[in-house]
């Protein structure tokens, strides 16, 4: 994969890319689906987490945005060949198996330092305009995930540039990126508490970030706590009650 990536042309990486994300998502997000409406209901595990209704036109909203970001992450795959082909950056060569598990979890926490910063700044008063199409979605589903202003999916989508300049990544590890991430996210956005019994949300990004959606600030972190710990940004598990309480006694 290493010399495949190399003697690639541009138009060629873009071309990969946007199948590569498109593919992704869309199996993520029918697997998700899947497993949350239909094969975990009927197994009696777990629950959803906001019963309230969708928005109007908000999954033909979600898509339309999807893909736009699956567009920009797909053709943005140029940037960090070309890295590459600048030498600026170079792939590890036969790596370890060792090396590439040490690698995916750097990146793991890098991803997570990196999305809680720039959500953080998606929320400020200078760019919180390009958040706002995202938070349409209060109560959200799988295809909430993509569901980008296309400045917010920049910001997002250039979580390898960085760590490609300091370190001479496998090729497998970097490609874990949009695969770890893609899956915590659809997690994280699929409205469903996969362990209702236990109250805490230390483990539970799902539940952290439905809070998140229903009450705009907090909980800034991308699937674990530990930044919005570092930042005292962290909800409640009981932050969202009263807005869902509200919408019951209608």
């Amino acid at each position: 994969m290493r010399e495949f990536i190399l003697q690639c042309s541009a138009l060629e990486i873009a071309g990969v890319g946007l199948a590569f994300f498109g593919g992704i998502y869309l199996l993520f997000g029918a697997f998700n689906l899947i497993l949350t409406q239909q094969l975990l209901p009927r197994l009696h595990i777990g629950i959803k987490l906001d019963p309230r209704p969708l928005g109007n036109g908000q999954l033909q909203r979600e898509l339309l945005l999807s893909a736009s970001s699956i567009a920009i992450f797909g053709v943005g795959m140029i940037f960090p060949w070309g890295l590459l082909q600048l030498g600026w950056a170079q792939l590890a060569v036969n790596p370890s198996g060792l090396q590439i598990a040490g690698e995916i979890f750097v990146l793991i926490i890098w991803n997570e330092i990196h999305f809680y910063i720039n959500h953080w700044l998606l929320h400020t008063r200078w760019l919180r305009q390009f958040h706002l199409p995202h938070h349409r979605s209060v109560v959200t589903t799988p295809w909430s995930t993509y569901a980008f202003h296309p400045v917010e999916a920049m910001m997002l989508g250039n979580v390898i540039l960085l760590p490609m300049m300091a370190h001479d990544f496998s090729v497998y590890a970097l490609f874990s990126v949009p695969l770890f991430s893609l899956l915590f996210n659809s997690i994280g956005h699929s409205n469903f508490d996969f362990n209702p019994r236990s109250p805490r949300v230390i483990f539970n990004g799902a539940r952290r970030h439905h809070l998140h959606h229903a009450c705009f600030n907090g909980n800034y972190g991308f699937m674990f706590p530990f930044m919005d710990w570092i930042f005292k940004t962290a909800l409640p598990a009981d932050a969202a009650d009263k807005q869902i309480n509200r919408w019951r006694v209608r």
